[in-house]
């Protein structure tokens, strides 16, 4: 009965579309080609019935091959008969979608039949392409993020910050208005946690609100800036871009000897303010420039940062299984694009064919791809590489040919790909030229990154700039930070992403000068309280505009930093080798190799920042993940942030956070006789302001209340402990 059903309403629904296009006048005017014919081939037909591979032999993309037809015979005859239409009224084509019709509206047939009617006429040469206009369905290579940088002139107008000029222009156009400035100490505590990572000290913080000059906020900028600790807390952002894990992954989850060094490179790239370009091109292809050192080697294994497999199952399937991984954490990281969804297939939503993706893998074609020994962990040898360092260089100036496969099969291999860059924007997409005679290496990788900085390419900058806006203002002005294609988000104020992009190139493509512009900004500095905060959120909740400041918990490497400030233990020594952190022994059963497989460091090492902290895949730390820390296999542009119960219960139970509690009271039971000077001392140490009058009184009855029935120590170390589970050691607003 229910087939009889369907059967009933399909033959319905083909009779009146028959109808209707039955109705379609016989001299309807003659539609005009690129304002109408040509969108519709390209939104409708062209992702079966392209020029690669066409489905059912039908090639749609120039007219040659449209009067040739398919295997079905020709689409249009000599007599004006169409298949191509019988097939478009019949519900043929397009056909099914994940079980769903496709057909199309009347009035789009009706386009289709005027235009046959009318004679099918095809401007001379002209090729269509599926990715050259965007449609309700894809991105085209005219996609905004492909586009030129569009640079509004700042308008003279004093000291203003040109970042307020673009937030208050779209605020007043929405009848908006800025919240307040916060009040110093939270602006103090936002600026130490973006800028290094850490909390401001009660010393900081007083005398932040006794300098009444006119620069002391900037003063305060400019010394976090060059903070040591300023690169640690910045390094730790582009760890997650890169997957950076210092182990293989896979069942021995081997380590990547020297991994800690790349870390390192990471931290004095940001310290010494190295230009964005210079940082791209060192990771890309710091073995291939002219001033090539042991330092530009170490930064080449951005490369090597990927999971690797010592017993792959298919050896050749492995090669492309790395060759994506190098592929997705470039594109990614650099340009915020998903190109590895171009292996298989012409990408879905982007301007991104499958040529593309091989394109850009042939640049890494000519490097230790295939299996090798195990103790090199599939990279160069040190003497290949010429340092003894995890880094990456290609084998051969000359490397095998790469071929595309077929829906991504190693088995099917198609035509023979050359290295060059994604063709997203036509003006920009090049071949890669032949490595010169007297080189040891592809060049490839060298002109790959030479593309990617290319100050004609606007994508770099924009998704930079984006980067430090979502890391300073909690979102992106892009709100997909890893995805500038279709299905991101589109920028909330092009025109600043894109002086703000100017800006970055501009300045020698120097960070440190952008930094300060935000936190500067009238924009950064706002409350996260506003005066009209329910009117305000009822028509702009995810905070668009950029009507507040958004308020934000500590990451798990800002806690775990915080709470060792608290305890008095954090060790502020930079680099080396990474530390191990202790693991509870219901943790460690999960290991496949329990012998020997992981021993915590001493104590006193474990004492350093969170960055220094031995990342092994097969073993995350629960602390650390239980606040969200990030995942090592994949590019993390944005890390998830969720607020569940075993955050409360880590916090409440954890072994290591008891000890660091009973480590603060240690100190507030050093710091005076009394127990009111002894409570002001807890609230300066872990919340950097004394307490009010409330909040004393109850800590006072609470300690004398504990210490009736016990240890001192324990009644301070509970009270300690507290402070560090409430939300304003938390969270930053």
């Amino acid at each position: 009965m229910l087939q009889s059903i369907r059967f009933y309403n399909v033959f319905v629904v083909l009779t009146m579309l028959a109808i209707a296009i039955q109705l379609q006048p016989a001299t309807a005017a003659e539609p005009d080609f690129e304002r109408d014919v040509a969108p519709l081939f390209v939104q409708r037909c062209l992702e079966c019935h392209g020029s690669v591979d066409p489905s059912g032999g039908l090639d749609l993309s120039q007219h040659k091959t449209l009067i040739r037809g398919g295997d079905s015979g020709l689409a249009i005859d000599s007599d004006g008969k169409s298949l191509l239409l019988e097939r478009l009224g019949s519900g043929e084509m397009p056909p099914e979608k994940n079980g769903k019709s496709q057909l199309l509206p009347a009035n789009e047939i009706a386009v289709f039949r005027a235009w046959v009617e009318t004679g099918a006429k095809w401007p001379d040469g002209r090729v269509l392409d599926l990715f050259e206009r965007t449609t309700a369905k894809r991105a085209g290579r005219d996609w905004w993020a492909w586009q030129p940088l569009e640079l509004t002139e700042f308008p003279a107008t004093g000291s203003n910050n040109p970042i307020d000029y673009f937030i208050q222009r779209k605020l007043t156009v929405e009848s908006f208005s800025a919240a307040p400035t916060a009040d110093r100490r939270k602006l103090l505590r936002r600026v130490y946690f973006d800028l290094i990572g850490l909390p401001p000290s009660n010393v900081d913080v007083n005398a932040f609100e006794r300098d009444v000059s006119s620069n002391a906020y900037e003063r305060v900028v400019d010394d976090l800036l060059n903070s040591k600790q300023f690169g640690e807390r910045w390094a730790r952002h582009w760890l997650d871009l890169v997957r950076f894990a210092e182990t293989n992954g896979y069942e021995r989850d081997a380590v990547k000897a020297n991994a800690w060094r790349y870390r390192d490179w990471v931290i004095a790239a940001f310290n010494n303010d190295m230009p964005y370009d210079q940082f791209v091109t060192e990771q890309l292809a710091g073995d291939e420039i002219p001033n090539r050192s042991e330092s530009s080697v170490v930064a080449t294994g951005f490369l090597r940062l990927g999971t690797w497999d010592d017993e792959p199952n298919d050896a050749l399937e492995y090669q492309y299984e790395r060759l994506e991984d190098m592929v997705h954490t470039t594109t990614t990281a650099f340009l915020a694009m998903t190109v590895k969804c171009a292996r298989c297939h012409d990408h879905k939503f982007d301007a991104i064919p499958q040529t593309d993706y091989y394109r850009l893998a042939a640049a890494y074609w000519a490097g230790p791809i295939a299996h090798r020994q195990r103790e090199w962990n599939g990279g160069p040898t040190k003497d290949e590489l010429g340092f003894d360092v995890l880094g990456w260089t290609d084998l051969s100036r000359e490397p095998a040919e790469l071929h595309m496969l077929k829906k991504g099969d190693v088995h099917r291999p198609l035509q023979v790909i050359a290295p060059g860059s994604l063709s997203g924007a036509a003006r920009l997409s090049r071949e890669f030229d032949p490595a010169p005679p007297d080189t040891l290496t592809s060049r490839r990788r060298l002109q790959l990154a030479k593309w990617i900085i290319d100050k004609q390419n606007p994508l770099t900058a924009r998704v930079m700039v984006n980067r430090l806006w979502q890391h300073h203002f909690g979102e992106g002005l892009v709100r997909t930070p890893d995805n500038f294609g279709f299905l991101g988000n589109p920028p909330t104020h092009p025109e600043l992403l894109d002086w703000l992009a100017g800006e970055l190139m501009a300045g020698d493509w120097k960070l440190k000068r952008i930094h300060k512009l935000m936190v500067m900004s009238k924009t950064y500095q706002q409350s996260s309280l506003h005066p009209e905060q329910a009117k305000y959120a009822s028509s702009d909740s995810a905070n668009r505009y950029w009507w507040r400041a958004e308020r934000r918990r500590l990451d798990a490497e800002q806690l775990r930093d915080a709470i060792l400030q608290s305890s008095g233990h954090l060790d502020l020594r930079m680099g080396g080798p990474s530390f191990r952190a202790a693991i509870s022994d219901e943790a460690l059963e999960g290991l496949s190799m329990k012998s020997g497989a992981y021993t915590a460091s001493p104590a006193e090492e474990t004492r350093r920042r969170s960055i220094y902290m031995f990342a092994k895949r097969s073993l995350a730390v629960p602390m650390m993940t239980v606040f969200d820390s990030c995942d090592t296999t994949a590019p993390t542009g944005r890390r998830d942030v969720s607020t569940v119960a075993p955050q409360a219960l880590t916090l409440l139970n954890n072994t290591w956070v008891h000890e660091q509690s009973r480590a603060m009271a240690q100190r507030v039971v050093a710091s005076g006789p009394t127990t009111e000077s002894r409570v002001d001392t807890a609230w300066r140490i872990a919340l950097a302001r004394t307490p009010s009058a409330t909040e004393k009184q109850a800590a006072i009855d609470y300690v004398e209340h504990s210490r009736s029935n016990g240890d001192d120590l324990v009644a301070w170390s509970a009270l300690c402990h507290t402070l560090i589970n409430t939300n304003e050691f938390i969270y930053v607003d």
